[in-house]
Order: C-alpha cells, then structure tokens, then sequence
C-alpha cells in the first residue's frame, strides 16, 4: 500500500512538473509574440496630439531639468505646473529617454512593454479559472488580435501600464484564495495603478473588490489584504499631499473631470456622448471576435454561479458601467475592458471546439465571415487601383480577406480548425498593419505637424509662446518645436500683433488674408503654414 502510494505521489509530481514546464513554453511564445507585434515599426509615426503629446512633454521637462529641481515630483508641462495625473508613466519615458534620447521609439516603448507583458499575464489568469490550458491559450491571441488594444498599447499613453498593474492585481485576487500573501499584491497593484491614472483607478480597484464581495467574501476581513491596499497607497497619498503642499487651493479644485479632459473631450469628440457610447464602440473595434460575442455572453451569463462567469461578469459589467456613467468619454477609456472579453471568449470558444455545444456552427457565423470577407476583398480592389501610397492597405486588406474567406468556409463544414485560422490570419493582418504608415491615422485629421514644428525650430524665435490660428491645441506640435503654440481667435490675433511688442504668428494663407495685419515680416514656411512677426523696419 505505502510503495503504490509513494508511485502514485511520484507520478503526481512528474506531471506538475511537466505542466509547469508546457505553462513555461506557452508564457515565452506569447511574449515574443506580443513583442514582435508591439514593438515592430514603433518609432515610424509622429506622437499623435492629446494624451502622448502632452505624455511625452512632460516626460521630457522630468528628463532635462537637474535633480535638485525635484521636477520629478512636481512635473511641469511648458513650465506651468502638471498634476493632472501622477507621474508614474512620466517616469517610465523620462528613463527611456536618458538611454536612448528623445524620439518616437523611446516615448512609445515602456507603454509597449507594458502592454506586451499584459498577453503572458492574461494566460496566467486563465490558468487560474479555467481546468484547460487551451482556454488560456486562446484567450490570450484573442487579446493579443484586437485592434484596439495593438494601437493603443503602442502608442504613449497610460492605458497599456494600467492595463498590466490591473491583470496583476486581478491574478493576485484570484491566487489570494488559496495563499492570502498574494492579497498583499493586490493592494500594491491598486496603488501602482492610482499612481498611473489617479483617481480614476478608484473605478479599477473596484473590480476586485465587488468580485471578492461576490465569490470570495471572506478574502475582504483579511489583514493581509488591508495592508496591502495601505501599503499601495501610501506613495500615492505621498505624491498627492506633495501637490497639495506645493500649489494648494489650485491643487485641491481638480478632480475626475479636470479641465484639460474636458477640453481633449470636446474637442475630439464634439458633442457629448451618450450612456451606450462605450458599447457602440465594442461593436465597432472588435471584430472579427465580435461574431461570437453574443453566444459568448449567453453562456458566460447562465454559469454565472461558476467563479470564472462571476470574474468575467464583474470586471466586464463593473468597469462598464462606471465608465458609462463619467460625463468624459473617449476611446481610449474602455481599453480596461478587453482582458475581460477575450477571457470569456476564449473559454466559450474552446468548449465549443472540444464539446461541440452545436450540432452545426450558427449560420450567422458563416454569413457574419463572408461579409467580412467581401468587405475586404473590395476594400483591397480598391485600393490596388494605383491610388498613392495605398499598396499597403491593399495587402492588409487581402490578408483580412483571405482570412476570412478561409473562417467562412471552415466554420461552414463544421470543422474546428476555423479557429487556428482565424487566430493566425488575424496575427499577420495586424503585423502588416503596424508595419505600414496607417496604424496611427490620427495625425492625418489635421496639418503635418513635424515639417510644421520643424520649420519653427530653424526659425527659432525668441519667445516661448506663439499664437495659432488653428482653432485647437496641439500637444504634438508643441512637443516638437519646443514651443507653446497657443490658439487663438481672429480678434485675440489683431489684438496681440496690435499691443505685444514682438508677437509670433503661425497662420495659413486665408487666416492671413482674413486678418489683414500691417508690417509683416514672414520668417518661415512650410506645409501651408508661415512663421510670422512683425517687421521691426
């Protein structure tokens, strides 16, 4: 009895090892998966105005100022004091930049990183709900082949750093079950996440702790818990009772809707949008998963007495709903959101591939994929009409196409390989995407700005300040000339040109010709814009 016992322990031993051996195997593909995809053509396009402009000239000012300026702590942005958000990421890109200066590659990469580290993260959550290692899997290069979250997690922005922070703290809960030390991990990550966002992070953190209310309750007494979240936020705290010291009453007025989001939201957006505009753009950016997001939901919501459907439904609806509710609302914001989809997408798919829960594949599967497919057989027919500089698109759209052509008629055999590829036509379609000039279409809505902003460097004026009359400020522009280029209305123009001693204009043709200004003096051009000041003779 004690020798089978001993054989069986043995036996026991050798196939967690083994396990822990193919998790390993997994972990390292997905990473270099998710590096070669975040990371290929990063630095190719400018910074894109808003959040990586304003990023990047905040991370700059902590770069260049001395240590004894603590700009570190009180980060500025075009010398005026910036604490609408902490500096964490501010950070992140103040390094990158001292090894390896200031470009494109060097602001993008940390956020890059971060987010890449997120896919491996993922399949580490999905080892801890689901029994199958393929349900792990596939939720990972189901995340890994959204769109939404390949673009915003290269670009210089915040999301990609809360994004990871958020999966560590939610892995940390769910290993918490059975270690409660791991709650020690959740209160840091909370605070890491507040450090990078702010107060927003409140509506993360609640994430956790409504799961923990519903499947875990007991986890929410634990002192192991309370003392993380202390630990967590005692930086965060520190940072802000620094600010409050330093600036005061104008330090104390800002909160979730500060005015420089008001502004970015306004401007971006137009007017305001509604309750449902979050799920509109689910629809919108994730395709082709979103084929199978109904189903999906269905089932997640009938084993909602299960521990994965509880995690799915909490960090999914939670977040949601929060986000719908603040009165700013911009594309980026729903970014949170993603792991918690392609989790529940890749467990339903991966029963549904194993169990074969259908008889036959929904025949809106088959049609939802031949729409797709002609989509983007047109799309590339229509761009491989000599159209300049469209020989790109042309390819990524036939790699859509012939992706999902190949689905169509798989999933209408009922074979379950569709998956396999649908995953990798997918992959390909967004490396030929990120390694085109199209993946940051953002800069295309408005004038060129590095010939703009490069223009103003050979100028190098004398002052600090230049008006524009482009009627909204561009955070790229300013990053990349190294100036304050402040809008300005037609009347503030005649206004400045008439009483300032010696403004600086940056005006096109017809704002030149409405202004009518006496004394001109053009000192550069380029784009359509010219550098003007008045002609001191």
């Amino acid at each position: 009895m004690q020798e089978g016992s001993y054989i069986w322990t043995h036996l026991e031993k050798q196939h967690r090892t083994v396990d822990k051996w193919i998790d390993g195997i997994w972990l390292i593909v997905l990473l270099l998966a998710a590096i070669l995809l975040f990371s290929l053509n990063l630095g190719g396009l400018p910074l894109k105005d808003w959040d990586e402009g304003t990023v990047a000239q905040v991370a700059r000012e902590i770069w260049r100022s001395p240590d004894a300026s603590m700009r570190w702590l009180y980060p500025t942005l075009g010398g005026e004091p910036y604490y609408s958000k902490p500096p964490l990421m501010h950070w992140l890109i103040a390094w990158a930049y001292s090894l390896g200066g200031v470009n494109e590659w060097t602001t993008r990469l940390p956020g890059a990183i971060f987010t890449a580290l997120s896919v491996p993260l993922l399949y580490c959550i999905g080892r801890e709900i689901f029994r199958l290692r393929w349900a792990a899997v596939y939720s990972s290069l189901i995340y890994l082949t959204m769109l939404p979250v390949v673009r915003h997690g290269r670009l210089a922005m915040l999301d990609g750093v809360v994004v990871s922070l958020l999966m560590i703290m939610m892995l940390c809960v769910l290993r918490s079950r059975r270690d409660l030390r791991y709650c020690l991990g959740v209160g840091i990550s909370f605070g890491l996440i507040c450090l990078t966002k702010g107060m927003v992070g409140i509506f993360i953190g609640a994430i956790a702790i409504v799961f923990l209310f519903w499947d875990t309750p007991r986890l929410l007494t634990s002192y192991y818990l309370w003392i993380g979240i202390f630990i967590g936020i005692l930086p965060v705290f520190g940072w802000y009772t620094a600010q409050l010291l330093r600036y005061g009453y104008p330090f104390s007025q800002i909160d979730l809707s500060d005015q420089p989001l008001n502004q970015i939201a306004v401007t971006a957006n137009g007017l305001p949008k509604p309750p449902w505009y979050y799920l509109l753009e689910i629809i919108k950016w994730t395709w082709p998963w979103l084929v199978f997001l109904p189903q999906t939901v269905r089932f997640t919501w009938e084993n909602r007495n299960l521990s994965w459907a509880k995690l799915i439904i909490v960090w999914s609806g939670v977040y949601l709903l929060l986000i719908s509710l603040v009165s700013i609302k911009l594309p980026w914001y729903i970014f949170p959101i993603y792991p918690s989809l392609a989790l529940g997408l890749g467990f339903h798919l991966t029963q549904v591939e194993n169990l074969r829960l259908f008889s036959s594949y929904p025949r809106a599967w088959v049609s939802s994929f031949a729409i797709l497919a002609v989509l983007a057989s047109a799309g590339s027919i229509y761009f491989s009409w000599g159209s300049a500089g469209s020989t790109d698109l042309q390819m990524i759209l036939a790699a859509v196409a012939m992706t999902m052509t190949l689905t169509a008629i798989l999933v209408e055999r009922g074979d379950g390989q569709f998956l396999q590829i649908l995953v990798w036509g997918s992959y390909i379609s967004l490396l030929l995407l990120m390694k085109s000039n199209y993946w940051v279409w953002e800069p295309g809505e408005a004038y060129p700005v590095k010939p703009v902003a490069a223009m103003i460097t050979r100028a190098n004026p004398t002052v600090r300040q230049i008006y524009t009359s482009f009627p909204y400020p561009r955070s790229s522009l300013n990053f990349y000339s190294d100036r304050l280029i402040i809008p300005a209305s037609f009347g503030d123009l005649q206004y400045y040109w008439q009483y300032n001693g010696q403004p600086y204009f940056l005006v096109n043709a017809s704002a030149l010709e409405t202004l009518k200004l006496q004394s001109i003096k053009v000192v550069d051009q380029a784009a359509g814009w010219q550098l003007i000041t008045k002609d001191a003779n």
